[in-house]
């Protein structure tokens, strides 16, 4: 890592005070001093350059104590808007946000799964987008950024092939397509990175420097936070967690190994669970998000039902190895599980999981390691996106020096 410069610092400073009055709503110049560390003097520097680009204003006043009262201050959300875009492998859904990432609206586009090309996967993304800025009435020109989160491997060498599971497309060309017809500054991500950035800014992230964000949907993977950083990795593929062995020559995986935590603790791996011990169960062969919901219905229903109880008991199980094994080699003081079925099960799920991670983890790998459900609700991918695109217009009005993964 190269030394910082100066300018680093000060944009690192920048970004503190947003992230707090983001996080805050509204604060005062004393307040964001206390929460930053900062001192008031470099504070009330901040807010004005950030008043000058208009990203800041006054929230009225507070009238606290016997003295004068103190201006209260506000991210502007009219500063612009801002697109947030989750690009799945049956769906791309464009979230569009105002300037203090409040979300406005939202459009989702259904995706063939089975046959996607280069231009199908651009055109549901250019329709996603445009039909977006359309129900929301918001002009091109009011757009500040748009952060595109694609399934897969992102790398920052255009030349990389780059081919998410399941798909046809190369998101390489995918990108080059979407340069010409977005027609807005661009910021591309892989959707963990785009996960550990939202739980940075909004979620638990705040207050932890190193984190694992662990996503468990169809698919599974890990957004990964070392000392403040989000971790990407040579070829920006860091956090394919899913894809690492859980089991020794077991399940087949959709990429086409043996034993992937994903075949374990993604959703259609839960529902393998099922299949295995009661293969004639009600829930054995309905659509996934149907059978996780089945499965925390069931649960919570006076009684239960024995099967769904050891599902949930061998997930916990699987979920646990997994996770302790990430804790020992990360060595995290946060892991938050998100993701939708996360936030069906993780309740049910934490306390098992949590148990089975200090169980099975090498001795005192995971001693005091904090295990949750992530309060970051919502698109979080979208949401991470959006947040990046943020970034990149600070960048480009000069106010930050992040330096972003692939900026089109």
């Amino acid at each position: 890592m190269g030394k910082r410069s100066s300018r680093d610092i000060r944009s690192e400073s920048r970004l503190d005070v947003l992230h707090a009055l983001l996080s805050a709503g509204t604060s005062t110049r004393g307040e964001l001093a206390q929460v930053t560390g900062l001192s008031i003097a470099t504070v009330a520097t901040i807010v004005q350059e950030l008043r000058g680009e208009g990203l800041v204003a006054d929230a009225g006043s507070s009238a606290l104590g016997a003295g004068r009262p103190t201006t209260m201050l506000r991210v502007n959300g009219d500063r612009g808007r801002i697109l947030g875009i989750d690009v799945a492998e049956t769906y791309v859904r464009a979230i569009v946000f105002d300037a203090a990432l409040e979300q406005v609206g939202s459009v989702e586009v259904p995706m063939d799964e089975s046959l996607p090309s280069v231009g199908s996967v651009t055109e549901s993304i250019v329709r996603a987008v445009d039909t977006a800025l359309s129900e929301t009435g918001v002009d091109r020109a009011h757009v500040l950024g748009a952060g595109v989160a694609l399934p897969g491997l992102i790398s920052a060498e255009e030349s990389a092939d780059a081919v998410a599971p399941r798909w046809a497309a190369r998101n390489v060309e995918v990108l080059h397509r979407l340069r010409e017809r977005i027609g807005l500054p661009l910021v591309v991500e892989n959707p963990l990175k785009a996960i550990a950035t939202a739980e940075l800014w909004f979620g638990r992230g705040r207050t932890a420097s190193s984190m694992v964000i662990a996503n468990l949907g169809t698919g599974v993977g890990a957004g990964i936070v070392l000392e403040g950083k989000i971790l990407r990795g040579a070829t920006h593929s860091a956090g394919e967690w899913g894809h690492a062995v859980l089991v020794l020559d077991g399940r087949s995986c959709r990429c086409g190994r043996l034993g992937c935590v994903e075949a374990y603790v993604g959703a259609p791996g839960i529902q393998q669970t099922l299949r295995e011990i009661a293969p004639d169960h009600e829930l054995a062969r309905v659509p996934q998000r149907e059978f996780i919901d089945g499965l925390a219905r069931t649960h919570r229903e006076s009684g239960g039902d024995p099967v769904v109880e050891e599902v949930l008991e061998r997930t916990a199980h699987y979920l646990g190895v997994a996770l302790g094994d990430l804790a020992s080699i990360i060595d995290p003081e946060v892991m938050m599980l998100t993701g939708w079925t996360a936030w069906a099960l993780g309740d049910d799920l934490v306390d098992p999981t949590k148990a089975e991670l200090q169980r099975r983890a090498p001795a005192g790998a995971t001693t005091g390691v904090e295990l949750g459900v992530s309060t970051v609700r919502g698109s979080s991918v979208a949401i991470g996106m959006a947040t990046l695109a943020f970034e990149r217009f600070l960048g480009d009005v000069g106010l930050s020096t992040t330096r972003l993964p692939l900026a089109l």
